[in-house]
């Protein structure tokens, strides 16, 4: 290349003798689309390019976010506009479902509280502030870049993807307009594709035309509960917020040791069905009917295990798939003109690359045809479920399905070459129909040579010289080697002697020289042609790009399938299939139930199974709202835990731990569990329960799960308890939804006996009193022996057993038995105060009987 760049030039110079090293991509966390050279990812995990844009909304404290995210590795933008509180509930949302790599932002437009977030949750993400226009475009400049760039052209026509077309306004006609609702959303797809282009890969993305809009869970398919049906669209999805998946442990955290609900349900084959069982678990299903359409799926493969058996071994054989596709993509596009340097560059080890793409390309190919094959195996076993989702998944279009049919395609590009030697040599020789410019050169070059044979066999009459034979190779070609015995007389007049030797002389005429222009010039052609052959081939397969998507689709919806029937197969104990009822009234009843991450307690045994019931009775009138007492350690946050991810479970449509399990759909799960401040953001660990406390209060509706663990706990006693008491009269009475709210606050749980909206359970445990310490005499203090059971009961615990707790922590028994006598005196305390309020609102005709009862209590608190 350096050699025929300098003979083009005039007086080149010592700098233009030198091989030139360009850029030809950028490459990112948030930018990584890896090609045949590099091979594909082994992580199945997505890793998303992220912009976000903000103005501030209708009302203080609230904001309106435009946000734009894309995994390049197989080039799905997601584009959505949406209005947040003033938590940013919505938003933190989407950075737990999909967590970036790399993050744009407009500099100087973002709140703080929005920075505050952003640093919190994605402190080692890599973060750009980008220039206002230059670099995070404006939705106008964005349009206008799109439509000019040619990115959405095909044969020479121009047109909008459908999401992108959407989001135009009406009343422009140039189409440079976005709608005000998607003006933000807009010019973060401006900031990404700055960035793509930055990077040099933004043609290869946007050409593949892949755009979806994104809406915030708890909006899409629209809540019909606020209207006062009970009912949920099939769109619909549980919402399970960024604080959610953190506390009850739903999805992978850094650091964590394979204890998440996602590491105990992922039994998929494939990378792509990794990837869609995270987006599922992160957004259980609403609709009754869409869940029990799972749940019938799941039980027919069950009743099939040989046949998950044989496709969990087929399905380990693919590639990624999803990823294959994009990288295919990109090998077949014709670049639009020599500026990308990808069209200049010459790799040293082409051989080497070209037969990495061959085989991932025919890796592809078996791939679809193990696919058509697991098709196939399940169809008959689907035309008899009651699952219309199965049916969906793995029959053909014409039997009522979605699977597409392969057939056609797949025989064309297996007879398209041939695929041993392509993969043994690294050439692709394509048969003949595929490549015209090929076929035509080939055919010019067959008939040359059948002419030059005609015309030897005609020169050796003429010279009357049977030994007469062609010699030559390259440009020498095609000279008629003549025995110097031939008399000179017989030589024609047009016979141009090029060279001789001892015994032979050598000729050319102008019929050979003529077919040695024809010969060379068509395989040059043939060359050319056979160059951009692999190009051709993968474009024709990229054509069909729709076709082989909707394949990926459902294989991955059957790998996730298969994956839950699995867990609900092996699961440790009793596993039963959910019953999920659309009814007005909230309820949960749930029995024999266990923790689907744990098996084994502390001591190793095995895990104790409970009952879970709220509004048993499903009465419009029954309680919603159970206070958890009981013992420190003695399992009352695990039980919160266990519940909230049984529901998840079933709403999943997944079989779970448990004898039985009934419930109403629930829209969203919350929870406000431990105690950690966030000292970046100046929050103290008290402030931290209010600000989630408050999210359940401003969002929760009649049909959430609330999981409160010790609600005040971060501040004085009685300023708790009030709090305490307050949320949960508004979650009883003004929200009325299905709650476990553990406290050890006891002069609480007193005042709720008789409270027919709020019921009591405890985590039971054995108690034995032990012998008074020597020498303590009448200050001597008894220490409590406690045995915990693990087992929630009704009724409220009369005590923490706090002491218990310590001495299992290890603290010094001197200290242990200085806190126990001044525990002491703050009941005694505690206890003179209370009879003394009650003295003094003594009538006049005070009841004998209990008068002398008050008498005997003050004797023996020795007062």
């Amino acid at each position: 290349m350096m050699d025929a760049r300098c003979k083009q030039m005039a007086t080149p110079t010592r700098h233009d003798k030198v091989v030139r090293r360009e850029i030809c991509s950028i490459v990112t966390k948030g930018t990584r689309t890896p090609s045949f050279s590099e091979g594909v990812e082994s992580e199945s995990d997505s890793a998303f390019l992220l912009a976000i844009k903000e103005k501030a909304g209708d009302t203080a404290n609230e904001s309106i976010y435009g946000v734009c995210f894309i995994d390049t590795s197989i080039g799905q933008f997601h584009l959505g506009q949406f209005d947040d509180d003033r938590q940013s509930s919505r938003l933190r949302t989407l950075l737990a479902h999909y967590p970036p790599a790399h993050l744009l932002y407009e500099r100087h437009n973002l709140s703080p509280r929005t920075m505050q977030i952003l640093k919190r949750m994605l402190g080692c993400c890599l973060q750009d502030a980008l220039s206002p226009n230059v670099e995070f475009w404006g939705s106008s400049r964005t349009l206008k870049t799109l439509a000019e760039g040619e990115y959405f052209s095909s044969d020479q026509e121009f047109e909008w993807p459908h999401v992108l077309k959407e989001m135009l306004a009406e009343g422009d006609s140039l189409g440079l307009t976005a709608k005000e609702d998607s003006d933000l959303a807009v010019s973060s797809l401006g900031a990404c594709v700055h960035c793509l282009t930055r990077c040099l890969i933004e043609r290869n993305i946007l050409s593949m035309k892949s755009f979806t809009r994104y809406e915030p869970v708890d909006v899409s398919g629209g809540r019909k509960e606020k209207e006062g049906g009970p009912h949920f669209t099939t769109s619909q999805r549980m919402v399970l917020d960024d604080i959610t998946l953190s506390n009850l442990d739903v999805v992978d955290h850094p650091g964590q040791q394979d204890s998440s609900l996602l590491q105990r349900l992922d039994h998929c084959s494939t990378p792509f069905g990794r990837r869609l069982l995270k987006q599922w678990l992160c957004a259980p299903l609403c609709s009754p009917r869409a869940i029990h359409d799972r749940l019938d799926s799941v039980q027919t493969l069950m009743g099939h295990a040989h046949l998950v058996g044989e496709a969990h071994e087929k399905m380990k054989s693919l590639p990624d798939l999803e990823r294959l596709l994009r990288q295919i993509h990109g090998v077949g596009m014709r670049r639009p003109n020599s500026t990308h340097p990808d069209s200049r560059a010459i790799m040293f080890e082409e051989a080497t690359y070209s037969k990495r793409k061959i085989i991932g390309f025919l890796s592809v190919l078996e791939g679809f045809k193990t696919s058509a094959e697991l098709s196939s195996l399940f169809a008959a076993v689907a035309g008899k479920s009651k699952s219309s989702l199965l049916k969906r998944v793995v029959c053909r279009e014409r039997e009522g399905g979605k699977f597409p049919d392969l057939t056609e395609q797949l025989q064309f590009f297996s007879a398209a070459f041939d695929h041993t030697k392509a993969r043994k040599e690294g050439t692709i020789i394509p048969a003949r129909g595929v490549n015209p410019a090929y076929d035509a050169a080939v055919e010019t070059i067959h008939k040359t040579a059948t002419c030059l044979e005609e015309y030897l066999a005609k020169q050796k009459k003429v010279l009357a010289c049977p030994s007469l034979v062609y010699w030559g190779t390259g440009r020498n070609r095609f000279q008629l080697e003549v025995p110097e015995s031939t008399p000179a007389s017989r030589i024609p007049r047009d016979y141009e002697l090029k060279s001789q030797k001892k015994g032979c002389r050598r000729y050319w005429t102008k019929e050979t020289k003529r077919c040695l222009e024809v010969t060379m010039a068509a395989e040059e052609d043939k060359q050319m042609a056979l160059k951009d052959t692999m190009r051709t081939i993968f474009h024709s397969f990229a054509q069909h790009f729709s076709l082989w998507e909707s394949a990926v689709q459902c294989l991955a919806t059957l790998d996730v399938l298969m994956s839950l029937t699995t867990y609900s197969s092996l699961g440790d104990g009793e596993m039963c299939r959910p019953e999920i009822v659309s009814s007005p009234v909230p309820f949960l009843d749930v029995m024999n139930s266990r923790h689907p991450c744990i098996s084994l307690t502390c001591g190793g045994d095995d895990f104790i199974p409970n009952d879970v019931i709220i509004n048993g009775g499903r009465s419009p009138e029954g309680s919603l709202v159970v206070v958890v007492t009981g013992p420190n350690m003695g399992g009352k946050s695990t039980l919160m835990r266990q519940t909230g991810l049984l529901v998840i479970l079933a709403q999943l449509g997944c079989y779970v731990p448990a004898s039985s399990c009934a419930l109403s759909p629930v829209d969203r799960v919350f929870t406000r569990i431990g105690a950690s401040d966030k000292i970046t953001s100046g929050e103290s660990t008290f402030f931290v329960e209010l600000s989630e406390t408050a999210t359940i209060l401003h969002h929760a509706t009649s049909h959430s799960l609330v999981l409160v663990d010790e609600l005040g706990r971060g501040t004085a006693t009685y300023d708790g308890t009030a709090i305490a008491s307050a949320v949960l009269r508004e979650l009883s009475v003004g929200v009325a939804c299905r709650t476990l709210f553990s406290t050890h606050y006891h002069n609480l749980v007193d005042d709720l006996h008789g409270n027919l909206k709020i019921s009591l359970g405890h985590m039971a445990c054995m108690v034995e009193k032990e012998e008074e310490e020597e020498g303590e005499g009448e200050d001597g203090v008894q220490e409590d022996s406690v045995t915990f059971l693990y087992k929630f009961m009704e009724g409220a615990c009369p005590k923490s057993y706090g002491f218990n707790a310590a001495k299992l922590a290890g603290l010094p028994p001197d200290v242990i038995r200085a806190a126990r006598r001044k525990a002491r005196e703050f009941e005694k305390s505690t206890e003179r105060r209370r009879l003394f309020r009650k003295l003094v609102g003594l009538a006049p005709d005070f009841p004998l009987d209990q008068l002398l009862a008050i008498q005997t209590r003050l004797k023996q608190l020795h007062i």
